[in-house]
């Protein structure tokens, strides 16, 4: 028995208040889940919004063998994953992920930002970039399900990780530079 379970029963009957009830309790979460993987306010909100067409549309399917939130979530990821593909943004393919391992913090470096600098610089990441970076930092996934997720390589997922930490990294310390 889930927590919300009354409530998804109640939308698979077609209850609006119902739908709308659960709109509420998980509509800020998936924004932003959305909003890390497009980087577009305004493309996270119509993910958002397709995301939860979508999920009411198919309630039926929702087994109940996870939770609500982690159902709903994939269709977020899913939808985001697809409007990115639309958008023909390519992931680079790197042969070999050795090359480009991720190097530890040197001493010395500048401190860490603080989250909206966060934010803003990772708005500036290329696509590929930054979906991988949200999918493994954020959302949790390790790199053999962002592998299945984006249909890449899992050596592909590491090296868009690599590559974007280090991108992410000058861009931070550039916005630090120009204050």
């Amino acid at each position: 028995m889930h927590i919300h379970d009354n409530l998804i029963n109640e939308c698979r009957r077609g209850n609006r208040k119902a739908q709308f009830r659960l709109y509420e309790l998980y509509s800020k979460a998936m924004f932003n889940t959305a909003y890390r993987i497009t980087g577009n306010r305004e493309e996270a909100e119509d993910m958002l919004q397709e995301a939860f067409t979508d999920c009411f549309r198919n309630i039926g399917s929702y087994r109940m063998d996870s939770t609500f939130g982690a159902w709903l979530k994939t269709i977020v990821i899913n939808r985001c994953i697809s409007r990115l593909r639309k958008r023909e943004a390519e992931l680079v393919l790197v042969s070999d992920y050795s090359l480009h391992e991720m190097q530890e913090e040197q001493p010395g470096e500048m401190p860490w930002p603080d989250m909206s600098v966060i934010a803003r610089a990772v708005e500036k990441l290329p696509d590929g970039y930054r979906v991988v970076l949200s999918l493994y930092l954020l959302e949790g996934y390790d790199h053999a399900e962002i592998s299945q997720i984006l249909g890449i390589s899992e050596s592909t997922s590491k090296t868009q990780y690599s590559r974007g930490k280090d991108k992410l990294k000058k861009i931070i310390s550039s916005m630090h530079r120009d204050g």
